[in-house]
């Protein structure tokens, strides 16, 4: 008899079965409408303007897959959000993180069904597979495609940027600058938790609207600017910390070391160069997470791919930093540093 189980080979081989009635339930906004109060399943289909072959299955499947909470059995039972539905999957908690998770189901779900094609091609399955321009200019080209992408790298990058404004040593420095910054989350969060810091936030013109209703939301606008740029035509603006999070990992070798040289010339001596990603591990054994992201960098870009720390290092070398660090942040994902 083999002690050999195939459970797992058919949990991740049917993983898109658990990936979807989830990423349904975010569309539906389901764990938002639990969050009022609980409902049988009657009503959240009433709720929800589902059909009534719908329950009890959904909520059922999302209970046993541990999203859900059910008190009581039949049509009289009654469900409720787990504490991290709670927290996480809230569209009007604070904590949301389901922006990332609304364009997985929007656009990459479907994509990913194109990745044998992407391996065996190298070409990117997005939006640009049948027009042929580049990535950002079909994502930002529609004013409701750009606020989700906003949307998505907030939810996805607010607990690493949370952690970094918390853990890294700011008092050696003034001034940062965010390359990349979206809607200003990170200058926002390192202002935030150092009063004494002025952070920039460096994006493409049509961002900066967005970013800056989001400082003035915050409270910020005092010490947290939008700039708009285009970081490969243009100087970076110069401050004692340049961070990119999770733009390094959207270019091909080329690109990253173009970027790389760029934060170093904007950067005074004794400054930091500072990168968020889900940095695969330096022998590529244990980031799934790092790694399947830099798969989905080839369904996004084609030849873009994230990295190891070590390979980080390598490039900044090249350039002229002369010393490193790697902050742990928040599940897969670090900060890696380069000291000028």
């Amino acid at each position: 008899m083999s002690d050999l189980n195939p459970s797992h080979i058919l949990q991740i081989g049917m993983g898109f079965f658990a990936s979807k009635a989830l990423l349904s339930a975010i569309e539906l906004k389901l764990f938002t409408a639990l969050a009022r109060q609980p409902m049988t399943g009657a009503e959240i289909a009433h709720s929800l303007a589902l059909n009534e072959r719908a329950v009890p299955d959904f909520p059922d499947a999302l209970v046993a897959l541990g999203f859900l909470r059910r008190d009581g059995d039949g049509p009289q039972a009654r469900y409720s959000n787990s504490p991290e539905t709670a927290h996480f999957l809230d569209a009007t908690s604070p904590s949301y993180v389901g922006g990332i998770l609304e364009m997985a189901n929007a656009r990459l779900y479907r994509f990913w069904g194109d990745l044998t094609e992407a391996l065996k091609t190298g070409k990117p399955q997005n939006e640009t597979k049948h027009s042929g321009e580049p990535m950002f200019a079909k994502l930002y080209e529609v004013p409701e495609r750009l606020e989700q992408f906003m949307s998505a790298m907030s939810g996805i990058s607010a607990g690493n940027f949370l952690i970094f404004a918390q853990t890294f040593d700011f008092s050696r420095y003034r001034t940062l600058c965010d390359v990349g910054g979206a809607t200003g989350q990170l200058s926002c969060m390192v202002a935030a938790a150092h009063p004494h810091m002025r952070c920039t936030s460096f994006d493409l013109p049509n961002v900066v609207p967005i970013a800056t209703r989001k400082i003035a939301e915050a409270g910020l606008s005092d010490r947290v600017e939008a700039v708009g740029g285009d970081f490969f035509a243009d100087p970076l603006p110069r401050a004692d910390v340049i961070t990119m999070g999770m733009i390094l990992h959207d270019w091909n070798l080329e690109k990253k070391k173009v970027l790389i040289r760029k934060a170093y010339d904007a950067l005074p001596e004794g400054g930091a160069f500072v990168v968020i990603e889900a940095l695969i591990d330096d022998e590529r054994r244990e980031n799934a997470f790092g790694l399947l992201m830099s798969l989905n960098m080839l369904i996004e870009f084609g030849d873009a791919f994230d990295y190891t720390g070590a390979d980080f290092e390598g490039w900044c070398r090249e350039a002229g930093f002369r010393r490193f660090a790697v902050i742990p942040l928040t599940g897969p994902s670090s900060a890696a540093v380069a000291y000028k």
